[in-house]
């Protein structure tokens, strides 16, 4: 009996072996197991034609060896390719007939330097298939779209696909401290191992830079915003540029966060002034030494003035003067400066939602070619739901990039199931009607201001870290995936995406796409509504922001929810028309005169621009305040419908990570529950109405709510916060 001992245990290991830890990502390229399909691919892939001769094009012709080996079980046989360098030739044949190759030229010229072309080019009834483009990167994202073809399962026949990014750089931004702490990272340690970095380079990064390949994102700012001097310094530029070696081969640029007072700090200069020609010439002399290093160095990304952070106002100057100073040392290698517009200062007795535009407004065409100015999607913070941010539209002469965080500071952090993709839409999709309708938020950044260079950029603020799925919850990738789809592609949809991403994740099965994606659209929404619904916004715990805490006060008060929901015995709400802030006034006018208006604002945004009395009559015929309390207990009510939704799909994924969202399903539930009794109970205080039907009672009374702590929340120093 012992052989059977063995085998069991054989069994035993070769389970733990073979079990699904969110490693892979959407590149599981696992064995399709419908056998007609599979046979099927495999008429159409045995062979391949393909050039070797650089990084970009062995990342290339190995991503289609493992992912065509694991999806269709069969080795595949690669030939030198008679074809141009940048051009794949999937099937028998080795070359392509020169009409063909001719009408490939002239789509490719309409392509630009990344973009690609998959073509069904059969003849004879002999399947061939070719990956073109333009340039090495490109072919490597046409590998990735013809692997995806395959992966969610759809037919290559007649398969036609010419694809091109919108935006020119698509960046993450890293808000990885050098100690390996990541501000708002909820997914362990960053990943970034600097202490023993250029000496030892991890694989993790080739799988990093493969995920993002993957999905078109080419670019990666490597550390926080809340910039450290140090890490450039001659001990840190060439961990820098180990790093940058190994992203290299699929198209990833690095970025640096520059802090402003660099020059003081570790440079031995006495100012960081810009107008300082001493503080010039060592900006310059630090730039040419990181291009020395790494030539393909994509620029800096700078946050100055706003949250303690050095900048040119400490001497003076203006966000103009700072960043054209930066952007001159940069100009000569190519490389550009994204000058975040989040600024704003509890000293300035202006609505918060305003100073930004007030600042930067004022500066318009003054920026050097190569600065972009980076605005977050919101006039706040990432709020669960904000109007787009007015700068959108208000500089013309000014190039301007769209910031997203896809790390969910205020949206439950990795340990609540929250798809953005939703939300990065409805931000891109938004009419800001600067310049007429049809201005969205996705045109502004895609078209550079007439008589500038193509800066174009989108960035997301990462939610990768060390923890073995790279997101923390297994469903935080879909928001990975949703950024850089979008930024590869501003007009794809989120159900789209989502389903895309499902098939690729979990399943193609239907039962699977059919249960999972309606939980994915539902999500956004649900945490809206459990957490900051109707326009409110800023209501969360103080610090850590995990959780509820309108009651939060006594601190700088724009770091305050009281200054932000403004709830007193007549009502609730910012007002922010004429009677109030008039931050409404820096909008164009469709779009003031909608929000304005209260029989045309949307009631999602009602809160956000208007204080209104709690009985105020709904469009639904309810009061103000009965809406208020319904809409809490619908999130939770939609939380508490996914759980069921879930454990319907214990045979039919992995169990892994089944059990991993099962857990923190039923933890979501619990908060936001906790959201709705918290706030509920705090608001009714200044309402003096009861809670109205349908809305469950709470389960503690506010005091217990009040006096909750949380400690050492992932993401945030302050442990006790």
């Amino acid at each position: 009996m012992r052989w059977l001992r063995v085998a069991a245990l054989c069994l035993v290991l070769g389970a733990f072996a073979r079990a699904e830890d969110g490693y892979r990502l959407w590149l599981r390229y696992d064995l399709i197991g419908d056998e007609a399909l599979r046979a099927d691919y495999r008429a159409a892939t045995q062979e391949v034609s393909a050039a070797d001769s650089s990084a970009t094009l062995r990342a290339a012709r190995d991503e289609l060896a493992t992912g065509l080996a694991g999806l269709l079980g069969q080795p595949v046989t690669f030939s030198k390719t008679e074809n141009p360098q940048a051009t794949l030739l999937v099937g028998p044949a080795r070359s392509l007939p020169a009409k063909i190759a001719d009408g490939l030229k002239a789509e490719l010229a309409r392509l630009g330097d990344e973009g690609y072309l998959l073509k069904d080019v059969s003849q004879a009834g002999q399947k061939q298939f070719v990956i073109t483009a333009n340039s090495d990167i490109g072919v490597l994202y046409g590998v990735f779209s013809f692997l995806r073809q395959i992966q969610t399962q759809r037919s290559l026949v007649g398969l036609n696909v010419a694809s091109a990014p919108a935006i020119k750089h698509r960046l993450l931004n890293h808000w990885d401290n050098l100690n390996r702490h990541v501000e708002r990272g909820y997914a362990g340690s960053s990943i970034w191992e600097w202490f023993v970095l250029p000496d030892y380079v991890t694989p993790r990064y080739r799988d990093y830079a493969r995920a993002n390949a993957s999905i078109g994102i080419n670019g990666a700012v490597l550390t926080n915003v809340n910039a450290d001097a140090t890490v450039l310094t001659p001990e840190f530029l060439p961990k820098v540029a180990a790093i940058a070696g190994a992203l290299r081969p699929y198209g990833i640029h690095v970025y640096l966060t520059a802090r402003f007072s660099a020059p003081v700090e570790i440079g031995g200069l006495k100012t960081a002034d810009p107008l300082d020609p001493a503080v010039g010439a060592w900006w310059k002399k630090q730039v040419d030494e990181i291009y020395r290093l790494i030539p393909d160095f994509g620029g800096f990304l700078v946050k100055a003035n706003s949250e303690g952070q050095p900048g040119p106002q400490s001497y003076g100057r203006n966000h103009a003067d700072g960043a054209n100073m930066l952007a001159d040392a940069l100009a000569p290698h190519g490389g550009i400066v994204m000058w975040r517009a989040f600024v704003y200062d509890n000293n300035v007795p202006d609505d918060r939602a305003k100073q930004a535009y007030n600042e930067f407004k004022p500066l318009d065409g003054k920026f050097r070619d190569n600065v972009v100015i980076q605005i977050k999607n919101g006039p706040i913070d990432f709020m669960p739901r904000e109007p787009f941010h007015p700068l959108f539209g208000a500089m013309p002469s000014t190039t301007l990039g769209l910031e997203l965080q896809i790390t969910q500071e205020y949206l439950g952090a990795s340990t609540h199931l929250v798809y953005l993709g939703p939300l990065f839409k409805e931000c891109l999709a938004s009419d800001t009607f600067t310049q007429g309708p049809g201005s969205t938020v996705a045109k502004i950044i895609e078209t550079p201001p007439a008589g500038r260079s193509n800066h174009s950029v989108i960035a997301g603020v990462s939610n990768i870290g060390t923890d073995r799925n790279w997101t923390g919850h297994p469903m935080a990738a879909a928001n990975w995936y949703a950024f850089g789809r979008l930024a590869w592609n501003p007009a794809l949809e989120p159900a789209a995406i989502s389903e895309e991403w499902i098939r690729q994740t979990f399943s193609n099965t239907s039962k699977v796409i059919d249960t999972l994606q309606p939980i994915l659209l539902s999500s956004r929404e649900a945490a809206v509504n459990y957490s900051m619904p109707l326009g409110l916004h800023h209501i969360m715990a103080e610090g850590h922001h995990y959780g509820p805490g309108p009651w939060v006060s006594g601190i700088r008060a724009d770091w305050t929810a009281t200054y932000y929901h403004r709830a007193d015995a007549q009502g609730i709400g910012f007002d922010r028309t004429k009677s109030g802030s008039n931050a409404l006034a820096q909008y164009s006018e469709p779009v003031r005169e909608k929000w304005e208006n209260l029989a045309t604002c949307p009631d999602e945004f009602l809160l956000w621009f208007h204080h209104l009395p709690w009985d105020y009559k709904m469009r639904s015929g309810r009061t103000l305040w009965d809406e208020i309390c319904l809409h809490y207990q619908h999130g939770v009510d939609t939380v508490r419908s996914w759980q069921p939704s879930w454990q319907s799909l214990k045979n039919d994924v992995d169990q892994e990570r089944f059990y991993h969202v099962s857990a923190l399903l039923t933890r979501q539930e619990r908060e936001a529950r906790e959201w709705r009794d918290a706030c509920i109970q705090y608001f009714e205080t200044f309402s003096k109405r009861p809670i109205p039907e349908g809305v469950e009672k709470p389960e503690h009374p506010l005091s217990y709510y009040e006096t909750l702590r949380r400690h050492y929340v992932p993401g945030t120093t302050n442990a006790s916060k």
